[in-house]
């Protein structure tokens, strides 16, 4: 059993990613490549985008911070701390409206 804190995990990255030239900034908490499922907090500065890119496999979105943009397509979903947003199954971005923490749980397919 590990146990770790995401929130405190959220607000390190955060302050990474608010002075980073990219405006980014991720940590893996569980998982990776030798796994099927992984988990990422990732932080971005207000106005970033993680431009446009196939979905892996199953994917969920949990805003831990701030607001954030999904697209696919015509069609956009925002989601707000404590939303949970299921990743559509075609070509997507998100778009961080304010400085945002995310929790990224993606199960990749075979």
């Amino acid at each position: 059993m590990e146990k770790s804190s995401l929130t405190a995990l959220a607000r390190e990255l955060l302050e990474h990613a608010t002075h980073a030239s990219n405006g980014r900034s991720a940590d893996t908490v569980y998982g990776g490549h030798e796994h099927v499922l992984r988990q990422t907090v990732v932080a971005l500065a207000a106005g970033q985008v993680l431009a446009e890119h196939e979905n892996p496999g199953e994917a969920t979105v949990q805003v831990m911070h701030g607001r954030v943009r999904i697209s696919a397509g015509e069609l956009s979903w925002e989601g707000a701390p404590g939303d949970l947003l299921v990743m559509p199954q075609a070509r997507h971005s998100l778009e961080a409206l304010e400085d945002s923490a995310i929790l990224l749980t993606v199960a990749k397919l075979p």
